[in-house]
């Protein structure tokens, strides 16, 4: 779950990592307002959306009066803003963040990850702050200094001056640094992220570290722990299908392609998208049904699939091992009656019962294909998409 920049900020503070002073605005009028309050030059406005590279698309500007702030607001917000993450979609402005502007003397990058090859979290700092981060591991992986954290003792104040001396710090900033990076751990540690990211901590003309940017994700599978981290996400930035898919506890991604996916386990789903892209098409989705696929589960994942007006074809692909394919090809025939499939489908089942599943398609007269293997099934899914 992704949260908005001053949302991240709030969080950041309450930890006593130091954020420049700002509120969020929802309209011109409270633009105005917070610029007011401020009581400052500059004043800086963040378009608040789900994505970065903000301030190349137009969504950073700055004002110099709470009159400029208002009036620059009215431009943002309802503005569709499109960035190199948002897509040529772009992204609708609905909240700017409105804060002090800083003076910057130089920018920085501290981040904490989860790496999975190593089943450890990677505190990263690098003194290449302020741009994609990407770029950089990518063109000069060795201005990104790493140091992995032990489960079982967490984030050391030696690996915090470790980073901070090899930074270039000096001893004052090495103390502020220290303190930064350890509050930064916590916050990742106590709330449960997948992402923990200050890009850009700047050190300002008080030689003083300031969090000017933040970006906090969260594991989906803690949140039950964290309700006040629930209660900040915005559904407006999500993909729509993505957040009805939630209601029905489907686990569903929406892609780019045309050939709609429903599969039983997340590593069947993997693999029927690979063998899609063999044969030559493109996914629309990943959609786990999961192991109890019944009707009513069929029918809400056929609704989702056929929102979706790219999808021209559905693959379903269903192993029988916890639940029985005969009962399975029940739900699917039952969903198809209540959902209307305009799409041509194409249907694999394997394991439990598959020739009695097979049979009751065909008994069925619905719009069905029967495969017989794995690979079939997706060539026959992707003729169909392309014809």
């Amino acid at each position: 779950m992704k949260i908005h920049e001053y949302q991240a900020k709030a969080i950041l503070a309450s930890y006593n990592v130091p954020v420049p002073r700002g509120e969020v605005a929802f309209d011109p009028e409270q633009a105005y307002q917070i610029a007011q309050k401020l009581g400052v030059d500059t004043i800086v406005l963040k378009a608040q959306v789900h994505a970065g590279g903000r301030g190349k698309g137009g969504g950073i500007r700055l004002a110099h009066s709470p009159e400029e702030a208002r009036q620059i607001a009215k431009e943002m917000i309802g503005m569709t803003l499109v960035t190199h993450q948002t897509g040529p979609q772009g992204k609708k402005v609905r909240r700017l963040l409105v804060e002090e502007g800083m003076q910057i003397e130089k920018e920085l990058y501290l981040g904490i990850v989860v790496d999975r090859s190593t089943s450890r979290a990677v505190f990263m700092a690098s003194e290449a702050g302020g741009v994609d981060i990407e770029k950089v591991a990518a063109e000069t992986p060795e201005k990104i200094l790493k140091e992995p954290v032990e489960p079982s003792v967490g984030f050391q104040s030696f690996q915090a001056k470790k980073l901070a001396y090899a930074l270039g710090w000096d001893k004052e900033l090495v103390s502020q640094g220290v303190k930064v990076m350890m509050r930064l751990y916590r916050v990742f540690q106590e709330k449960d992220c997948s992402l923990a990211e200050i890009n850009p901590l700047i050190i300002n003309h008080k030689k003083e570290l300031v969090a000017l940017d933040a970006k906090l994700n969260f594991d989906d599978n803690a949140l039950f722990r964290h309700p006040d981290i629930i209660e900040l996400r915005d559904l407006n930035e999500e993909e729509p299908l993505e957040v009805e898919a939630s209601k029905s506890d489907l686990s569903y991604i929406k892609l780019d392609g045309n050939i709609g996916c429903m599969v039983n386990g997340a590593g069947l789903a993997m693999a029927t998208m690979d063998l899609i892209k063999q044969a030559g098409g493109e996914p629309a989705n990943f959609l786990d049904v999961g192991g109890a696929a019944s009707a009513e589960r069929v029918a809400d994942a056929f609704r989702i699939l056929m929102s979706d007006e790219r999808v021209k074809a559905v693959l379903i692909n269903i192993f029988g091992g916890i639940v029985r394919c005969d009962r399975v090809a029940q739900g699917v025939i039952e969903a198809i009656k209540e959902v209307k499939v305009e799409a041509p489908i194409v249907v694999r089942l394997e394991g439990t019962n598959a020739e009695e599943a097979a049979e009751l398609l065909r008994q069925s007269k619905l719009n069905f294909v029967v495969a017989k293997g794995f690979k079939e099934a997706a060539d026959m899914a992707v003729r169909m998409a392309k014809a």
